[in-house]
């Protein structure tokens, strides 16, 4: 919405999971020009975060990265994809550190019927003590840095093709070789009479 660059924060959210979405803003706002974001784009507009469920207290810093996604995907309007869930708390230099409660947070991902569940590095060696049978179906992505998290959670798309041009596989076409003209008779028009056919003529030498 137009404004001045603003962040508002809406939902019942507790004072340390403000502070993520104003830590996930500013990694953004340093790296404006790697992510492709318009330069007046803060000048022009405010941010506006809601969580769901308003009436339910929520704090925590797990949803760090999931807030620098979602500001990151409509600032650059590039879809998240819908089969992907992740946690993990974000630092102003985009580092993803490590969470609490996995296993809790890995059976409400299943739950959403998610196949891809992102995850703090540090914390790979946390899901070894995950049942077996929760893990199932599901794929783990482990990130260091908002970089990682970025390039499994949107869904990027690659750039449009100029006019004119083909790809790199498309096939050649064959050479057309010209057709030579059918020869048209020579009729002659009508009314014209026919020559007379000339008689050979001998000569004899005595």
């Amino acid at each position: 919405m137009k404004g001045k660059g603003g962040l508002t924060l809406t939902g019942h959210l507790g004072d340390v999971m403000k502070e993520s979405a104003h830590a996930a803003l500013s990694y953004i706002r340093a790296k404006q020009k790697t992510l492709g974001i318009k330069e007046d784009v803060f000048s022009k507009f405010d941010l506006h975060i809601h969580v769901p469920a308003g009436a339910i207290p929520k704090d925590g810093p797990s949803a760090g990265i999931t807030m620098a996604t979602a500001l990151t995907s409509i600032l650059t309007n590039t879809p998240v994809r819908r089969n992907v869930a992740m946690t993990g708390e974000v630092t102003l230099r985009g580092r993803v550190l490590p969470i609490g409660g996995l296993k809790e947070k890995i059976l409400a991902a299943k739950r959403a019927k998610m196949t891809t569940v992102i995850l703090p590095k540090r914390n790979e060696k946390d899901l070894q003590e995950i049942p077996k049978h929760l893990q199932r179906g599901l794929r783990f992505a482990f990130a260091d840095t908002m970089d990682d998290v970025l390039r499994v959670a949107l869904a990027r798309t690659s750039p449009p093709r100029a006019k004119g041009r083909t790809s790199g596989t498309a096939r050649r076409q064959k050479p057309v070789r010209p057709r030579h003209p059918t020869p048209t008779p020579l009729v002659p028009p009508k009314g014209t009479p026919r020559p007379r056919p000339i008689a050979p003529t001998l000569s004899v030498r005595a």
